[in-house]
């Protein structure tokens, strides 16, 4: 028996620590009928003097409203993630994962008095990012330029037509976020290939 279970590898150490976390978070939340999504894990405009509000900068990554919500996010983190932990590195991984989530929080709190919850901007920059993966030579992968025009401006145009729920411009600063992260990693990697 613990020869089977020693096949088993835990290859994607902050995508898998991600999705485990944010599925406890959201058992804990049906626990308590939305009460612990809505203290910790929602982002919306406060008081300053508020230290949850920090909190929530960085956690309403990790809440989801529903099954479905979750779900449909980590379906996609759980598909890219592994893949841009290898090619950027899990730590590096993670920083993007806090930077993209600090911006949509400050930017959500500041512009706008909607509750920010869930991991669709991470989705998105994840999107982008991995629309660099192959790129070369400081060139611009016609596949990025091909996927922002797709999921970007679909964004843009759901918010400009379509009232939802959905915080459609955490999607485009997720993408956006996604996009200059590969930029300069790719940027970042030819420099060091050139000065060796």
């Amino acid at each position: 028996m613990g020869k089977q279970f020693s096949r088993f590898q835990y290859n994607a150490p902050v995508t898998l620590t991600y999705a485990f976390i944010s599925l406890a978070v959201l058992v804990m939340g049906i626990a308590t009928k939305g009460i612990t999504t809505q203290l910790l894990f929602s982002n919306y405009r406060t008081s300053f003097l508020d230290p949850l509000q920090y909190i929530r900068l960085f956690t309403h990554v990790i809440g989801h409203a529903n099954w479905e919500h979750y779900s449909g996010n980590f379906l996609i983190i759980l598909l890219l993630g592994p893949m841009l932990e290898e090619k950027y590195g899990s730590k590096n991984v993670f920083q993007m994962i806090l930077i993209t989530a600090f911006i949509t929080g400050i930017l959500n709190m500041l512009l706008f008095d909607t509750a920010l919850l869930g991991a669709s901007g991470i989705v998105f920059m994840m999107i982008l990012l991995s629309s660099f993966a192959n790129a070369e030579d400081g060139r611009i992968p016609l596949t990025l330029i091909i996927v922002a025009i797709i999921f970007i401006g679909k964004e843009v145009v759901n918010g400009m037509f379509i009232e939802d729920n959905i915080s459609q411009i955490t999607h485009i600063i997720g993408g956006l976020c996604g996009g200059v992260f590969g930029y300069w990693k790719n940027k970042r990697r030819i420099y060091d290939n050139s000065s060796i």
